[in-house]
């Protein structure tokens, strides 16, 4: 008899890719080196999905961090694009940069709450005041991970720290600042809430200016305990959504079946559309003065309420129009154009002499 032959082995199922022709693996990173069980790594997942379901193309993105527990997360995403590690504090600065050196690039800014609200707040709110296009993420813990735990500026008064200490000082809210420097897009999530925050990311990264996403991303190590108000059961048990996000791109057919009221649609600059379903709060996101109230209360409150918070179109243009930059990209123009001749500059002196 002959043997029997060996069972042919299955063939490999081709992986998905989207409209730029990438599979999902183009889109993420080295592995994870923090804390198993860390927010921030739920935010990261979603940054990789959203690039991959927003057709981006990597060698177009620059990946900005500074420095803290949140600013490592660069690495683990968009392996092939182009990244800028900062010192403390000054990614906003460098993310300014790079807008105007060149304006083609999505700009995607990963901060910690001590990066954005302490040593960095002063180039924050330049940064949202100036409208510089950035898709800037803060991943909020409440304390500073890297130096084992002390509170930071966006801590609640009256949390506590593992061993005990008290908070007394009121937080800042990054979220409400951005709203009185004139930010258009705001939003607050939760790592945990990856359907929500996945639609949020993909319309911070569309919209045309600065876009405030403020993730509250519970740290595993030291603000995970009993008497945290930004751990893991916290958010859980206080998060109130403020509607069903639902993020709907412009080349896909867009349907409408809903009575008055019951939805409201954000058109970003380029087309695409974020869908607001209402759910038990009458709430308007294109209305400042609410929009502030809401977040006042809330801390009084101790209410963690998600979604999007604030949008606004027609404020100040983003900063590269409004510098009214050309079209190339400036780091690509050849110093014939950028260099002005001899005779430019003696004019130039004669002229203020």
């Amino acid at each position: 008899m002959s043997p029997t032959p060996a069972p042919k082995p299955a063939a490999e199922k081709a992986p998905a890719l989207n409209r730029a022709g990438l599979p999902l693996t183009a889109y993420r990173g080295l592995p994870s080196t923090l804390c198993s069980g860390c927010g921030h790594d739920a935010i990261t997942n979603m940054i990789v999905r959203a690039g991959f379901e927003l057709n981006l193309d990597p060698s177009q993105v620059a990946k900005l961090s500074g420095i803290g527990c949140s600013s490592k997360t660069t690495a683990y995403f968009l392996g092939q694009s182009h990244g800028f590690n900062g010192v403390h504090g000054r990614m906003a600065a460098i993310a300014t940069g790079v807008n105007l050196a060149n304006h083609t690039l999505l700009n995607i800014g990963i901060s910690g709450d001590g990066d954005t609200a302490s040593i960095g707040l002063g180039q924050f709110l330049h940064m949202v005041r100036r409208n510089v296009h950035v898709c800037y993420i803060v991943e909020n813990n409440g304390v500073y991970g890297l130096t084992k735990g002390q509170f930071s500026a966006t801590a609640d008064r009256g949390s506590t720290l593992k061993h005990g200490e008290v908070n007394e000082m009121d937080p800042i809210d990054t979220c409400a600042l951005a709203i009185e420097m004139g930010c258009e897009y705001v939003a607050r999530s939760f790592s945990g809430d990856q359907k929500q925050l996945l639609n949020l990311l993909k319309g911070a990264m569309r919209f045309d200016g600065a876009a405030l996403l403020d993730v509250v991303s519970p740290c595993i190590t030291f603000n995970n305990h009993e008497g945290s108000t930004k751990s893991y059961k916290i958010a859980k048990e206080r998060e109130e959504a403020l509607h069903d996000v639902t993020y709907v791109p412009h080349y896909e057919p867009f349907f409408a079946d809903y009575d008055p009221g019951e939805k409201h649609t954000v058109r970003l600059p380029d087309g695409d559309r974020i869908v607001l379903k209402k759910l038990d709060r009458d709430y308007d996101p294109t209305d400042r003065v609410r929009a502030l109230e809401l977040l006042s209360q809330a801390r009084d409150e101790r209410l963690f309420l998600t979604g999007l918070i604030y949008h606004r179109k027609g404020g100040p243009k983003s900063l590269p129009k409004q510098r009214n930059l050309v079209e190339e990209p400036l780091s690509m123009l050849p110093e014939s154009r950028t260099r002005p001749p001899r005779k430019v500059l003696e004019s130039i002196m004669d002229a203020i002499s």
